[in-house]
């Protein structure tokens, strides 16, 4: 949850991220969003005159751009280096929640958006998603492993510790996100032309 001290907009957005990744979007209001966040509702309309869809976007956004900022940081040493901060932000998340929060960028992502709508809430959480995802690649391509391979190991990296998360959740244990890392890592060093 975001910290009482943080300007009200960016606690709004923090704390629609940390709910979001709680309860999903679709059963978050806008109420429950100020709520969380410690923020009167009228700071929150005026903030986001767009309503639970821009809080949710920009929520997304937020959670996407932390990622990806863990990310750059931890993949300057390598990809192996970059994994196991990527599964241990995951980790954090869901063990220091006691398995009640996963990724936002993925509770939006799963949800039925409104029959023929693009929503934007839904287009943030691809653009994460590709972003972390080339940011992966970009790593295993300066390590030496060529562009299709990348590209597709990054997916997979992606895939399975989002999928891992969820399966943390499901389970109460860190088991799925253990298992997940050791399967990635040899994938890893099974590509690297120096391992």
């Amino acid at each position: 949850m975001a910290k009482a001290s943080t300007p009200s907009r960016e606690r709004i957005v923090a704390g629609a991220a940390d709910l979001i990744s709680r309860r999903g979007l679709n059963a978050a209001s806008i109420r429950e969003l100020a709520k969380h966040a410690h923020a009167p509702l009228g700071s929150t309309y005026h903030y986001f005159p767009g309503g639970k869809r821009q809080v949710a976007t920009e929520a997304v956004e937020f959670a996407g751009e932390a990622v990806s900022r863990r990310l750059r940081k931890e993949l300057v040493e390598g990809p192996v280096e970059g994994l196991r901060a990527f599964l241990g932000l995951w980790r954090g998340i869901v063990v220091d929640s006691d398995f009640r929060a996963g990724c936002p960028v993925l509770a939006v992502s799963v949800e039925e958006p409104p029959e023929g709508e693009e929503t934007p809430e839904l287009a943030a959480a691809a653009k994460a998603f590709a972003e972390w995802q080339a940011l992966l690649a970009d790593s295993l391509l300066a390590h030496g492993v060529d562009a299709e391979t990348a590209a597709d190991l990054a997916v997979l990296i992606v895939a399975s510790v989002e999928g891992a998360t969820a399966m943390c959740r499901a389970a109460r244990s860190e088991l799925p996100l253990d298992r997940v890392e050791r399967q990635l890592e040899a994938a890893i060093l099974r590509v690297l032309p120096s391992a």
